[in-house]
């Protein structure tokens, strides 16, 4: 009953309409019709926002990747047992991982102008919170033996990190970083709505000038996009596995 009413409750403060969903449809068939044939006029320049997309995926989760190696070592119980240095930097990073990266982008297009940068400064911080808890995640889950023979040397933590964690760690923290990088990918595609570039620019720009044709050729063109960066993900995934 709990269930049923929880469901009831969130339909109707969701404002399900199947009235105007069946409304809706016809409509929706009527665009589609109208997007036949698909436009090619200003392919280059299409081709040209889908770079910017994967240029803001790849630096921004470069970005992330660089701000998450340090802090994921902050975070991890097992390399950092002071819970007075640990657990500040894991609010810190819950805060940047609930803040979505379309939240970041309208903040930094109003801090750094239009464009694709803010894209890239948006990509980033969220994806350094969400990449920074798997990585310590990650390195909490190592057997104990390894560090704790490299640490009764006397060795440094940067070197207990470098010669105890990183060899063991780096297959799964790689993997990480490889679906990160398919996700901002497909994440990026829109971002370009509040003004942080690549082909969600065009997409919203088809949208409000009910340019069909052209709308279809940009949904082609994200579809293969994210079809190719899936498969090369897929494959770089099986080969470290």
């Amino acid at each position: 009953m709990l269930v049923v009413v929880a469901y009831l409750v969130a339909a109707r403060l969701a404002e399900v309409d199947l009235a105007a969903l069946a409304a809706g449809v016809p409509r929706m068939a009527e665009w589609a019709a109208k997007a036949w044939p698909p436009s090619t006029q200003g392919l280059d320049t299409l081709l040209l926002r889908a770079a910017e997309t994967v240029s803001m995926a790849l630096l921004g989760t470069t970005l992330a990747l660089v701000l998450a190696v340090p802090t994921a070592v902050l975070a991890a119980r097992n390399l950092t047992p002071e819970p007075w240095l640990r657990m500040p930097v894991r609010w810190l990073l819950n805060v940047f991982r609930g803040t979505d990266a379309f939240v970041f982008a309208i903040l930094f297009v109003a801090a750094v102008g239009l464009g694709p940068f803010a894209g890239v400064l948006g990509v980033g911080l969220h994806t350094w919170g969400s990449m920074a808890k798997l990585f310590a995640e990650a390195i909490e889950g190592l057997p104990a033996g390894p560090l704790e023979a490299v640490a009764t040397t006397g060795a440094s933590r940067l070197k207990v990190v470098s010669f105890a964690l990183l060899p063991d760690a780096l297959p799964g923290l790689t993997s990480v970083v490889l679906y990160f990088l398919e996700f901002n990918i497909r994440a990026s595609t829109v971002l370009g709505i509040v003004g942080a570039g690549g082909i969600g620019q065009e997409l919203k720009s088809s949208m409000d000038l009910l340019n069909f044709p052209r709308l279809f050729t940009i949904l082609v063109v994200i579809l293969a996009l994210v079809t190719v960066v899936d498969q090369l993900s897929s494959r770089v995934r099986a080969r470290l596995g």
